[in-house]
């Protein structure tokens, strides 16, 4: 089990896990727009089990979570993501890189929906931090050309939130900009389809988009 923490100085909250061995490379796991709820801090767990130092940190100021698709739509509309998200994730990629326990020269970043965007986006911001990126059902349409870090991607087939064509828009952006990028699109899957608390969790997918996100983490940062 892991522990809460503050990240930031505004004191954020955050869930941070580390390995039995004591430790490992850092992973940060960026939620998506329902906050930081049990799915999440259960995706730090079972990094951790993996032998990863994963922290959590909540992207809205006031750490709270929806559990309905109208809850997150109201929750992400009452906040200023852009001003709260930012800042918690710069702080976070420094606090975990700065732990005892972390091992390596850079992290991995792992997001999710909203999440994903940070993490494509903190990649591009801070490429002497950052090695390796797990985007879930999440894309980014900045510029890739000074990131440092490989890609992996796992993507619903029929989404509304990100339709094929903007995944195929980033793959084309980060292979332009001279950057390894994997992107998986999983058949008959819609957004959501990783948690468990979702009428959209296929588990089946789910279980081989951890076990790709595993080999890639641990080709890429061990």
């Amino acid at each position: 089990m892991g522990e809460w923490m503050q990240v930031g100085t505004a004191g954020g909250r955050a869930y941070l896990v580390i390995p039995e061995t004591g430790s490992g490379p850092g992973i940060l796991v960026l939620h998506a727009w329902w906050g930081l709820t049990s799915v999440f801090t259960d995706i730090c767990d079972r990094l951790a089990a993996a032998g990863y130092v994963a922290l959590a940190p909540s992207l809205y100021a006031d750490g709270a979570t929806a559990a309905t698709i109208a809850e997150a739509e109201a929750l992400q509309q009452g906040h200023d993501e852009a001003a709260e998200a930012e800042p918690v994730v710069r702080a976070a990629v420094e606090q975990l890189r700065e732990l005892p326990a972390t091992t390596g020269p850079s992290i991995g970043v792992i997001g999710f929906s909203m999440g994903a965007y940070w993490a494509l986006e903190v990649s591009r911001t801070r490429p002497d931090a950052v090695g390796a990126v797990v985007a879930v059902y999440g894309t980014n349409v900045g510029d890739f050309r000074a990131a440092k870090a490989a890609y992996l991607g796992h993507f619903a087939e029929h989404d509304d939130y990100e339709p094929l064509e903007a995944v195929r828009a980033m793959e084309a952006n980060l292979r332009a900009a001279g950057r390894e990028a994997a992107l998986y699109v999983y058949p008959g899957t819609r957004h959501w389809f990783i948690e468990p608390n979702r009428p959209e969790y296929d588990s089946a997918a789910a279980e081989l988009v951890w076990e790709r996100t595993l080999a890639f983490l641990d080709d890429r940062l061990r």
